[in-house]
């Protein structure tokens, strides 16, 4: 899944969401259910995602959305095999940037 999003320092959970095509709910309810979603809050309460959050948020859509994985097995599978599941989504991610980037330019020509 490709995420198109502006390089920022922190994020609203509306353009998370949008960005995603998810509504904001679903963010805040990930948000507790998985641990590694930490995304700072200020003084009126408003969530601001930093680009770890989004990564991570990635990772956990590809394996519920994508992948079919139960909301316990994306939690268990989180903590057991997180670096080899992180280093293959990684690799998976940049490639489809790379075919989103080719795409761009498909359609310039």
């Amino acid at each position: 899944m490709y995420i198109d999003l502006p390089d920022k320092r922190y994020y609203s959970i509306g353009e998370v969401a949008k960005a995603f095509n998810v509504n904001t709910s679903l963010i805040r309810f990930w948000e507790k259910e998985f641990d590694v979603l930490k995304p700072k809050k200020n003084a009126k309460g408003n969530r601001k995602f930093t680009p770890q959050d989004i990564s991570n948020l990635k990772l956990i859509y590809h394996l519920v959305k994508e992948r079919g994985f139960t909301l316990e097995g994306a939690k268990t599978h989180l903590k057991e095999e997180k670096k080899q599941t992180l280093n293959n989504f990684q690799i998976i991610s940049k490639l489809e940037n790379i075919k989103n980037q080719l795409e761009k330019i498909k359609k310039q020509l």
